[in-house]
């Protein structure tokens, strides 16, 4: 088939700049680059660094690129808001769909999938459109979203990265156009290597120490205010350390919000016990995580499916998390310790640290069950099943 991906229009693809979406389309683009399935346009926006990657060079994958930041196409995008108001995303995304439009309508295709965009296919479908596929990553689509209805029928296919997420879709009503996919990651990359250019001595931390990881985005639904509370019940245990790695969103090296702030002044009586990393650039992320004894991911919000859990299990840590969302979906009751958010999180969160900080026997097991756990996460499983499922659509 032709295919056309409709990115979400903020950040690039290849994944030169992060985004767990932008890694998924580079596997399942990589995938196709192998085994030469379809041929695939890629809208994406514009971004200095793709120029050289070799992802380019792919004679099934095409890329075409939005420019969205130059001083001109910001002129185009304040002109496109003064005369496009109440659309169903905001004029920055809008402006980006309108200007892959002008390729797209040009040209043939037999399928359309959205990335995380189910406004797009209520635009779409106006302008005479089928065989949609939206691939869905986050809540966005169930029976509370605009045009709600107007949006799942247009829809041929709906291909969620949870079952959390397929159930969310439907309370619109239940359709065999739902299908889970579970995400995957390179899991080559996600392995323990003997020699890292990142050490515990270049952080500051001892092999004797305790070493928690977090890694993400930094804001209050990722639970990280409730950790470090967490760390604050448990400052008379010197040897536990935290590590946090991730900025306010991703790409962002320098920028530090009121909430980060607010996390470096309260973590001040154990200040030196843990540390802020800022952004860790992707491909450098598992010479941190190797670095740490278990891994925690304190969502308190109904998180869809994160990444840094597969990488964390990858890595063979033991993990600590939450029952929220899709996350149950990731871990087994073997390699993980599910705690339950809400009232006293935090004191089941420390109660949880302490358990394994006093058990390394149970540790060493969940740090086995995790690596054998990882296995059926692989990135070409995922492109796999996503290529598959596309199977029902009839150009």
């Amino acid at each position: 088939m032709r295919i056309a991906i409709l990115t979400s229009g903020i950040l690039p693809i290849p994944a030169v700049q992060g985004g767990a979406v932008e890694n998924l389309v580079d596997f399942y683009l990589e995938y196709n680059k192998h085994y030469h399935i379809h041929d695939i346009t890629v809208y994406s926006v514009w971004n200095e660094k793709v120029k050289s990657h070799p992802a380019l060079s792919a004679s099934v994958n095409h890329y075409q690129y939005i420019d969205t930041s130059s001083i001109w196409a910001r002129i185009k995008r304040f002109i496109y808001s003064v005369f496009h108001k109440n659309e169903y995303y905001n004029y920055f995304i809008e402006y980006f769909f309108e200007e892959a439009y002008k390729d797209i309508r040009k040209k043939q295709y037999d399928c359309i999938i959205l990335e995380n965009r189910p406004g797009y296919a209520y635009k779409l479908v106006k302008r005479g459109y089928n065989n949609i596929v939206l691939h869905l990553h986050n809540d966005l689509l169930n029976n509370e979203t605009p045009y709600h209805q107007d949006v799942f029928n247009s829809l041929s296919l709906i291909l969620t990265v949870s079952d959390y997420i397929k159930n969310r879709v439907s309370t619109i009503e239940p359709s065999n156009k739902i299908h889970t996919i579970h995400n995957g990651i390179d899991l080559s990359r996600f392995a323990k290597k003997e020699n890292s250019p990142i050490n515990r001595e270049k952080l500051g931390l001892t092999n004797n120490d305790f070493v928690m990881v977090y890694s993400g985005r930094i804001n209050k639904d990722k639970g990280v205010e409730e950790l470090i509370d967490a760390m604050l019940l448990l400052q008379n245990i010197k040897s536990i350390k935290l590590l946090i790695i991730g900025s306010t969103f991703f790409g962002n090296a320098a920028n530090e919000d009121d909430f980060v702030r607010s996390l470096k002044e309260k973590s001040q009586p154990v200040k030196h016990r843990i540390i802020f990393t800022g952004f860790v650039p992707y491909h450098q992320m598992p010479d941190y995580i190797q670095l740490a004894d278990i891994a925690i991911i304190p969502s308190i919000w109904d998180d869809p499916f994160p990444t840094t859990i597969l990488e964390a299990q990858a890595m063979g840590l033991p993990i600590i998390t939450t029952n929220r969302g899709g996350i149950t979906e990731e871990v087994g009751k073997e390699n993980a310790l599910i705690v339950s958010t809400g009232a006293d999180f935090s004191l089941r969160l420390a109660d949880a640290i302490q358990l394994l900080y006093n058990d390394p026997q149970k540790r060493n097991k969940m740090s086995k069950e995790s690596l054998q756990h990882s296995k059926y996460y692989d990135k070409n499983r995922f492109a796999k099943d996503f290529f598959n499922t596309l199977k029902d659509i009839k150009p």
